[in-house]
């Protein structure tokens, strides 16, 4: 079916478009069916192109070929200039969210300036939702060089879509990234936090490029990604480097950060908010554990684990601590049941936190969720020429998967935790309680 929409002033034109309409509308429904598509993008061509022809009714005030009175004062027109239609430009291709369609600008002669149309404004290929699109394509794991063979059968043969388009895109995140990492946090109630870092190819280098991001948990609730950073390794100069920036733009201290157990991040925390609680990633220190065990063992280990994971107290945690470390030895592993008592505290820090808040806060899933859409992109980018171009992407896919983000259960407790009060096995202790925990761990 032919798209193009021929000159209005063309009876040709006006034949052809008659014609087609008739074929369609008296065509068998099969017939219509099989031509859906082309059907219903020349009816939003043809729709698009009248509203293009009353805009400029309503600017002169007059229809076309209705003579203008001699006593008319032209809008926007001089004092001796006539204004009057002055035929079309060239067939404009204009892709939309159901297809490419082509129309003809009507022109305009005889304005001081010049007209500017509010239903296709200069020199737009594409309209917002196709601009949305794109980004959103690209970032969910479609290669540069994929796009226009994966949207010509979509959008049309002449959709203005192509690898050059998407280089463009990822040069305007390069700018939004840079705004954004600028941005005040002073506003920014953070109650949580949780970091991790990812890893990928950029450039000619061997080893793989750190990205560090920070998660951050607010007093309503909500989840929203803080820093997005290139770094050396997750060492502690990186993270503090990313901490650091985060103070200086105003982030309060938080209650509790949860990571993955990186030493880096531990000394950071350490430099910049000493004050913030340390929680360690069970499913990370799980997986430590379990490399140590026979492979046969393993499953009954990982038993163990859970439970320690979801005890009721921190008590039944430790003791049950205690018991697996006993197995350990008698399976003649017992270096994997030590393993535990190296940051025993960190593992079990969330007890002193709302019993509600405990799911977010025992491991940095909520974290790891959104780097299985930024894994998906780097394995489309297969390696980035540089890091900054990989962690441009890779925020902008943070930022896309943010929108998606859960809210913490019982939000209202966070505000008691970022007001200090205090948390025993996850139930709110009463003051007087608070005096004596204090009590006795001076005597100790």
């Amino acid at each position: 079916m032919k798209l193009e929409l021929p000159s209005a002033n063309s009876a040709e034109g006006r034949h052809t478009a008659m014609h087609e309409h008739t074929a369609l509308t008296e065509a068998p429904s099969n017939v219509v069916w099989e031509n859906l598509e082309g059907f219903a993008r020349l009816k939003v061509q043809e729709f698009l192109q009248r509203l293009l022809e009353e805009e400029v009714t309503e600017l002169l005030g007059r229809t076309k070929s209705q003579r203008r009175p001699i006593a008319e004062e032209e809008p926007l027109a001089g004092p001796t200039a006539p204004v009057y239609r002055n035929g079309y430009g060239k067939p404009r291709r204009l892709t939309t969210a159901c297809g490419t369609i082509t129309v003809q600008r009507p022109r305009v002669r005889g304005l001081e300036g010049r007209f500017e149309s509010r239903v296709l404004p200069l020199f737009q290929r594409r309209t917002r939702a196709v601009d949305r699109l794109l980004p959103e394509l690209y970032l969910h794991g479609l290669a540069e060089g994929d796009f226009d063979q994966a949207l010509r059968g979509l959008l049309g043969e002449q959709a203005p879509i192509s690898a050059a388009s998407i280089a463009r895109l990822k040069a305007g995140w390069q700018v939004e990234y840079h705004a954004w990492k600028e941005r005040s946090l002073a506003a920014c109630e953070v109650v949580y936090l949780w970091v991790d870092g990812i890893y990928v190819k950029a450039g000619l280098e061997k080893e793989k490029a750190a990205l560090l991001v920070v998660l951050g948990a607010l007093r309503d609730g909500s989840k929203v990604v803080l820093a997005v950073e290139s770094g050396h390794r997750e060492s502690t100069e990186s993270w503090s480097a990313v901490l650091r920036d985060l103070k200086q733009r105003g982030l309060p201290a938080p209650q509790l950060v949860v990571g993955d157990g990186n030493l880096g991040i531990w000394g950071a925390l350490a430099n910049v908010y000493p004050s913030a609680g340390e929680q360690r990633c069970w499913n990370h220190r799980m997986v430590n554990v379990l490399d140590r065990i026979p492979k046969k063992r393993q499953p009954e280990a990982r038993e163990f684990l859970r439970g320690m994971m979801y005890a009721d107290t921190r008590e039944t945690a430790t003791r049950r601590k205690e018991q697996f470390q006993a197995w350990c030895r008698k399976q003649g592993c017992a270096p994997a049941g030590e393993l535990l008592d190296h940051d025993w505290d960190r593992l079990v820090a969330y007890y002193a936190f709302p019993l509600e808040h405990w799911k977010h806060l025992r491991t940095t899933n909520p974290v790891e969720s959104p780097f299985a859409a930024v894994r998906l992109r780097t394995t489309a980018a297969k390696r980035y020429k540089r890091v900054e171009n990989a962690t441009a992407v890779l925020w902008k896919t943070l930022l896309l998967a943010e929108r998606t983000f859960r809210r913490l259960n019982a939000p209202e407790l966070l505000a008691e935790v970022a007001a200090g009060v205090r948390f025993e096995n996850g139930v709110r202790l009463r003051a007087l309680e608070v005096v004596e925990i204090t009590h006795e761990k001076v005597a100790a």
